[in-house]
């Protein structure tokens, strides 16, 4: 059995098919236990630790997910590479249903969401100035071409609180303002990653254009996991394709987030 893993998924309940010789494992932090217990194996030669995001059963909704849990728990296991498969809704007319976004960029427009492990002792400042693993998404832009998506190479995911939908208003704002995908859950975990000296991947699935994009009734909560599931097969070999891709050492900028920084307790 593997009980360390060097990658990172934190993803939905259809992904749990993803690993071999799987092994459960409960978990606490300093932040309280994570969404669910980890599940670690291998896909290929790589070792891997798997988080259903909401739960296995789906109780966390997007603002109430222990984000700080969910990253610290997989540093603990050794994690130093992270993926993170979504649904997200499209602001672009020509990004449909089953386009797969690899984002460069990041909006925050949640409110509440505890978004740093440095609140306490100290000031911790970590440049996030490009949220994401510039070698993981390269990586991922190239998996998912390979497998046939329609690949959006970069682009803004602008994450809303939730658990509602944007209104139209807010959806033609956030297109109108060059954004290119809404979410509910890629922040604060880009943040907390980049806190940790994680590297931190998006894989992006549109499953709906988003309310202000195009006429109709608007995205509704059942066709947004109707679409996901129809994909999951499909989102699970993107996500296989991609680990065993990802670079054995790091070189990206990523693992030096923290370096030269005083930090108030020892990291994991």
């Amino acid at each position: 059995m593997v009980t360390r893993a060097d990658i990172g998924v934190i993803g939905g309940s259809g992904f749990y098919s993803l690993l071999d010789d799987a092994e459960e494992i409960e978990l606490t932090t300093p932040y309280g236990p994570p969404s669910d217990v980890v599940t670690v194996g291998r896909i290929g030669s790589r070792s891997v630790a798997f988080i259903p995001r909401h739960g296995r059963d789906h109780r966390f909704p997007p603002h109430r997910i222990p984000y700080r849990a969910n990253l610290w728990a997989l540093r603990s296991l050794g994690v130093r590479q992270v993926l993170a498969p979504s649904a997200v809704g499209s602001l672009r007319a020509e990004y449909g249903p089953g386009a797969m976004v690899i984002p460069d960029q990041l909006v925050d427009r949640t409110s509440g969401r505890v978004q740093t492990y440095y609140d306490i002792d100290g000031t911790v400042h970590v440049s996030f100035a490009d949220p994401y693993c510039a070698s993981g998404r390269a990586v991922a832009v190239s998996a998912a071409r390979a497998g046939g998506w329609e690949t959006v190479d970069g682009g803004t995911l602008v994450v809303i609180e939730g658990p509602r939908f944007s209104t139209r208003a807010e959806s033609q704002w956030f297109a109108g303002n060059g954004w290119t995908i809404v979410g509910m859950t890629g922040f604060p975990e880009a943040v907390l990653a980049r806190e940790l000296a994680l590297c931190y991947t998006s894989l992006s699935l549109v499953t709906d254009h988003d309310a202000g994009v195009e006429a109709g009734e608007g995205v509704t909560h059942d066709e947004v996991l109707e679409f996901f599931a129809q994909n999951v097969t499909r989102m699970r070999t993107l996500v296989s394709d991609t680990v065993q891709a990802l670079p054995e050492e790091r070189e990206c900028a990523c693992g030096s987030a923290l370096d030269g920084i005083k930090l108030p307790f020892e990291l994991p």
